[in-house]
């Protein structure tokens, strides 16, 4: 399934309206913040070419009503030596073209 979303899970309007415009063959740098423990943050980086957007259907919620649809907004890179990688948009991602 390969879609542009309109709208995304990223808190950040800027990487949400970038988000909705990627196309395949767009080069993108993702920054996604991760909080370890109460106090401690890492910030990771990755770059690569956009092979495609998403807005997958996912079961994360526990016990969750069968009838809630829960969707995360995916981005698949390439990156330079060829390995993809998926990333899943969200509030703490910061997306920008390069």
């Amino acid at each position: 399934m390969t879609t542009n979303a309109t709208t995304t899970s990223a808190a950040n309007p800027a990487s949400s309206v970038l988000f909705a415009e990627l196309k395949p063959g767009d080069r993108v740098e993702v920054g996604h913040v991760v909080t370890i423990g109460s106090s401690a943050q890492w910030t990771t980086r990755t770059a690569g070419t956009v092979v495609r957007t998403e807005r997958r259907r996912h079961g994360l919620h526990f016990r969750r009503n069968p009838d809630d649809k829960v969707y995360s907004d995916i981005l698949v890179l390439s990156r330079e030596d060829g390995e993809l990688t998926t990333v899943t948009m969200d509030e703490f991602t910061q997306l920008r073209r390069i």
